[in-house]
């Protein structure tokens, strides 16, 4: 494509400038299949209802960057969009982030200049807000001068469904397949809705971000994910004896089923309760034709990495770039020593206490 005019960059108003095709599966910004696959394609951080969700369930002011170039017809074609977030708490200081709580974000556009403009625009926004530094969380780099970080430790586990269960049963080893059926040995059942069930998820969810260490989000955020994505978004509890003991949110959108949250009891490992409950996960996508099963990020070699890879499951980049305006990213860093510290302290406290002062740490957090 010939580039007629310089990309012009506008700041749009959250909700109400939002454009409407940010609800949905069409194809833009402007362009066809081809045009998308040599810029910077849509990823499921690009959907309005994710923009929504965590604005509303994190108390998050959201932005929206729209950049349009044209011809003699004037500035009429949207050439990239690009969704922020302010991030700020009482511990940190203030970050902007496209986009928390996901996995992916940053600039969808049709070519590399329209990537550039959006990326220019984000950073001066960051200065505007004064915040430490700007996180954008891409799947490829966008090239910019201002651009000053990167992380690529990281990369996505994604898994391509074949269209039946027994397709997919055929591609695993045989041990797993036995610890799969060892788990259906406890009697386990599997309960599918969606706030009906929240109670349930988020007393799973709450306790397991306690043993990690790490402070809890609020119940109103996957409230707001339920409410947002109607029926996109499920949840998938496990009971043993009547007692919630694995949980899992799932979202499915443009073929691909999506886990942006999942725990077990760690009491119950020893039932293999986690196998059973990716195992029902993945026949549910099957289900639902989606085309590709994302389990999210891990450091490679790492033990999140190597369940997710006895799924079948390959990785894909993760390009996580920065404009650092003041401190260190690596600060943020869960395994920082500073950080590590407070991880042991958190993990001593009761869950009821977690519950209670967590959601306000943790909408702090980029």
């Amino acid at each position: 494509m010939t580039q007629e005019t310089a990309d012009r960059l506008n700041l749009l108003d959250w909700p109400a400038a939002f454009p409407d095709w940010l609800d949905g599966e069409t194809t833009r910004p402007d362009g066809d299949a081809a045009k998308l696959t040599s810029g910077f394609p849509r990823l499921n951080g690009h959907h309005r209802g994710w923009v929504e969700a965590i604005s509303a369930g994190l108390k998050h002011p959201a932005y929206l960057l729209r950049s349009s170039r044209g011809g003699a017809a004037g500035y009429d074609q949207t050439s990239g969009v690009l969704p922020l977030m302010l991030v700020k708490g009482p511990l940190f200081g203030r970050f902007l982030v496209s986009l928390p709580y996901l996995n992916t974000g940053g600039a969808w556009a049709i070519d590399a200049a329209a990537a550039a403009t959006l990326v220019d625009g984000a950073c001066d926004l960051a200065d505007r807000l004064d915040v430490r530094y700007l996180e954008l969380r891409h799947e490829r780099p966008v090239e910019n001068r201002r651009l000053n970080h990167c992380r690529t430790d990281k990369v996505h586990m994604r898994l391509s469904l074949p269209e039946s269960d027994e397709e997919l049963e055929r591609l695993w080893k045989s041990k797993l397949r036995s610890q799969i059926k060892k788990a259906g040995e406890y009697g386990s059942t599997v309960h599918w809705g969606r706030l009906e069930l929240l109670d349930d998820f988020y007393r799973v969810f709450a306790e397991n971000m306690r043993d990690l260490g790490t402070p809890v989000f609020s119940k109103r955020l996957f409230a707001a994910i339920l409410d947002r994505f109607d029926g996109a978004a499920e949840l998938c509890v496990l009971r043993q004896a009547d007692k919630p003991v694995a949980a899992a949110l799932l979202t499915h959108l443009g073929g691909v089923t999506e886990v942006p949250s999942a725990s077990s009891l760690r009491q119950y490992n020893r039932t293999n309760v986690n196998m059973l409950m990716y195992r029902r996960l993945l026949s549910r996508a099957i289900e639902r034709q989606s085309h590709t099963f994302d389990f999210g990020r891990s450091s490679e070699g790492s033990g999140t990495y190597k369940f997710k890879a006895q799924w079948g499951a390959e990785p894909h980049p993760a390009v996580w770039q920065y404009y650092v305006r003041q401190g260190n990213v690596d600060a943020m860093r869960p395994d920082s020593q500073g950080n590590q510290r407070l991880i042991r302290v958190w993990q001593r406290l009761p869950v009821w206490l977690t519950r209670l002062v967590g959601p306000t740490i943790v909408r702090g957090i980029p």
